[in-house]
């Protein structure tokens, strides 16, 4: 049965293909912005519903799925993502670019009752803009990526983050699903979410709220793991799903000859906001000082990441060492199978000098040979 529906599938894709595209539509978005578009069930299901509902009058409501690739390729561009639930649901495309240029990205849609299919196609031309100097990212934990993508939640969590920034002109730069980030997947029980995490920029410098987070007492609160309530001054949340996670908010400051768009840079900025796992007394990472404080500095990233680098390949080879010893002193022989060129057969173990090659297995010498053990 499920062979039989990927062929439909295939099937359904093919025939979008022959049918033609039966929309295109054109964006247009600035280098190191979010990106958003929402692919909606409603306008598919027209699409599907030709005469029957001029005749009938009747609207249906089928199940769909979305498939999503750039044009002429098997996936999507790097910086771009796709994420539909469910078959009821609407689909979003959403991500941050960080090169100039031109992508079509086809959408299929295929409807899981009748298998009929239909496809548009995006046009989304990224055009080159000036990286804000300012960042701050919060984690939101009572979300899904799904539930912030739509552009009503967006407007109500950046306003929120314009009283806590004391700033209005706040541009989103990206949102990313927590599992994206490392977190884990929550059990499927009421009040569990996975979080997201939520980047916006800036012209204007932190205010004094943010600039808190800087502070050694806000280090050494977070250090503990102990749950740290936002101050009361700083508290702007009216809706309380999207209330922000205090201890999980990071500023970045991009130095001036990073705030153009540069090749050498193509991923998404989440990715250069990640936490490391390193103290930052270890770390070579650059720290330079604006306003009293300590910022990251971003453009010594790729230093950070050998650090850690080194570091994992370190803690590797200690605990290597670390369970050798501990066989050392079992107090047991080592088993014979572990020796040198040892024959399970014979029990005799022989040089690797003895000869240029060597048999893995005695019948390859006696092909037509019983290799079954005798008394």
């Amino acid at each position: 049965m499920a062979e039989l529906r990927s062929w439909c599938f295939i099937l359904a894709v093919f025939a979008a293909s022959l049918y033609g595209i039966s929309a295109e539509i054109k964006f247009t978005t600035p280098v190191g912005r979010l990106f958003t578009y929402e692919v909606m069930r409603e306008k598919f299901q027209n699409d599907f519903e030709t005469s029957s509902k001029l005749y009938t009058g009747v609207l249906h409501d089928d199940p769909m799925v979305f498939k999503c690739k750039k044009q002429g390729f098997p996936d999507l561009p790097e910086w771009l993502r796709f994420i539909q639930r469910h078959p009821f649901d609407n689909g979003f495309l959403y991500g941050t670019p960080m090169s100039p240029g031109k992508y079509f990205i086809e959408i299929y849609a295929i409807n899981k009752i009748s298998y009929d299919a239909a496809r548009e196609l995006l046009v989304i031309k990224v055009i080159p803009e000036k990286l804000l100097p300012y960042q701050a990212e919060f984690f939101i934990q009572l979300r899904e990526v799904e539930k912030v993508l739509p552009s009503s939640v967006q407007i109500e969590i950046k306003q929120d983050l314009q009283k806590l920034w004391n700033n209005e002109a706040l541009e989103m730069i990206n949102i990313s699903n927590a599992l994206d980030r490392g977190g884990r997947v929550p059990l499927p029980l009421a009040g569990h979410y996975e979080g997201v995490y939520v980047k916006v920029g800036s012209k204007k410098y932190f205010s004094k709220c943010l600039q808190r987070v800087m502070s050694p007492e806000y280090q050494r609160e977070c250090a503990t793991e102990a749950k740290v309530k936002i101050p009361g001054e700083c508290t702007f949340c009216k809706i309380p799903s999207n209330c922000i996670t205090w201890c999980k908010t990071e500023l970045v400051r991009r130095p001036a000859s990073q705030r153009f768009h540069h090749h050498a840079y193509p991923h998404s900025l989440s990715y250069f906001a990640m936490k490391s796992n390193v103290p930052h007394h270890e770390s070579p990472t650059a720290m330079f000082c604006c306003g009293g404080a300590l910022i990251r500095d971003v453009y010594s990233h790729s230093f950070s990441s050998i650090h850690i680098q080194l570091y994992h390949h370190q803690t590797i080879h200690g605990n290597t060492e670390e369970l050798r010893s501990m066989a050392s002193q079992r107090g047991v022989p080592a088993p014979l199978s572990t020796l040198p060129m040892f024959n399970s057969r014979t029990g005799e173990r022989a040089s690797p000098l003895q000869s240029d090659s060597i048999p893995l297995i005695m019948a390859q010498q006696e092909p037509y040979s019983d290799t079954l053990p005798r008394k």
